[in-house]
């Protein structure tokens, strides 16, 4: 096992597939001299997970074999990262392996907090308690929307980033359609419990998002932010983040967005900011304190939304800075802080949001891409995933 690599890259998600894709594909010396530190034996394409939690899609079709998306060119370091040494330029693994590098690129993605809650663990895939954030309940959430009867039907938002801001939301609507095929539709009472401000934070699509709602009759409650479940009693405590008061409902279902935040490992190192996040500069991604290490996609410190296109358009920046910085010159490349979230509103229904660090759009679409469509819906569920396996991931796109 090699112990010093020219590039050593921490995560094998959809970050560091596509930057180790990127960098092989741009800079012949590296074929051998990329390590892809990366515990898990599956890479999960997660945006489908909504569609698999509203019944359209079976979840096994969402995950690859981690070897089949590794490049062949780059070395799988099978471990978990323990702590960095960034001063000496070296990692160490759980299994006390040490390796160095000269160039390093942290992109281990985001820590789901199941413990955040508190009961969450214990009463998650049962008491109609479930959640599109998880792979082992996904297909509960769809158990939990089929067999509905009525009564309150609550989707919540926590008051932490989480991974596809929309997701939260996408479900619900998705639910909505669906007791309305069912025929419990009007015994049901849909809220979402958010602890944003607002639907949405860029306001053209959140004007959108609104007549959304209208339309559908959802029950909206903003800043409230879910702290306990009681499984068997099929009730939820929320914090009324303004008055700190606790408000206590009941539920029929209740789908969970958990709280999430910075892998402990990187929290617990030089890199992290004082939230614990991978503290880098907006525009180069490069860390602030140390200029051979990089840091991009869901634990990085960046002020956009924590998506797969964010890190799409996140890739070749920290690509063509690394290889600057190798022949040494300047840092050119920049990232505006472009992100994208496929809305699903409803079955063969999606509002397109692109938008950048300004909270402006910044749409590729020659149409309005606030205005639901069905072909926007098509594009999530067949082309995006095409584009991701064949394209992303292979340092094509």
């Amino acid at each position: 096992m090699k112990k010093h690599y020219t590039v050593l890259i921490i995560g094998g998600g959809t970050a560091g597939i596509m930057v180790a894709a990127r960098l092989l594909r741009s800079f012949k010396m590296l074929h051998g001299n990329i390590g892809i530190v990366e515990p898990t034996d599956v890479h999960y394409y997660q945006p489908l997970w909504t569609l698999v939690g509203g019944g359209v899609l079976d979840k096994k079709k969402t995950g690859r074999n981690m070897r089949t998306v590794i490049p062949k060119e780059a070395d799988w370091i099978k471990a978990r990262v323990e702590s960095f040494s960034p001063y000496q330029n070296s990692i160490t693994t759980l299994d006390k392996n040490i390796f160095t590098y000269d160039y390093l690129v942290v992109a281990p993605g985001i820590q789901v907090n199941w413990n955040g809650i508190k009961g969450l663990r214990e009463t998650l895939g049962k008491n109609n308690v479930c959640s599109n954030y998880s792979y082992e309940h996904v297909h509960y959430t769809w158990e939990t929307i089929r067999t509905f009867k009525g009564g309150n039907a609550i989707f919540t938002h926590p008051n932490t980033p989480v991974k596809c801001g929309g997701a939260p939301q996408k479900i619900m609507y998705l639910a909505e359609d669906a007791f309305h095929k069912s025929g419990v539709r009007k015994q049901s009472n849909i809220i979402f419990e958010s602890a944003n401000p607002a639907i949405f934070d860029v306001e053209k699509y959140r004007k959108s998002l609104e007549k959304v709602i209208e339309r559908k009759g959802i029950n909206t409650y903003f800043r409230e932010h879910l702290i306990e479940v009681e499984g068997e009693k099929k009730q939820a405590i929320f914090e009324d983040l303004e008055t700190g008061c606790r408000i206590k409902k009941n539920f029929q279902m209740l789908h969970v967005t958990p709280p999430m935040e910075a892998p402990t490992f990187i929290k617990n190192s030089l890199l992290a900011d004082e939230k614990g996040w991978i503290d880098v500069h907006k525009y180069t991604l490069q860390h602030k304190s140390f200029s051979n290490i990089f840091g991009l996609g869901d634990a990085s410190n960046l002020p956009t939304s924590k998506t797969g296109a964010a890190i799409r358009k996140q890739a070749p920046v920290v690509v063509k800075n690394i290889i600057d910085l190798m022949q040494g010159r300047p840092l050119e490349a920049q990232y505006d802080g472009y992100s994208s979230c496929p809305i699903v509103t409803g079955y063969n229904k999606l509002v397109l949001a692109e938008f950048d660090y300004n909270k402006q759009p910044k749409e590729t679409m020659p149409f309005n891409q606030a205005i639901e469509r069905r072909s926007m819906y098509y594009f999530k569920k067949y082309l995006l995933p095409m584009m991701y396996w064949r394209g992303m991931l292979k340092g094509r796109l």
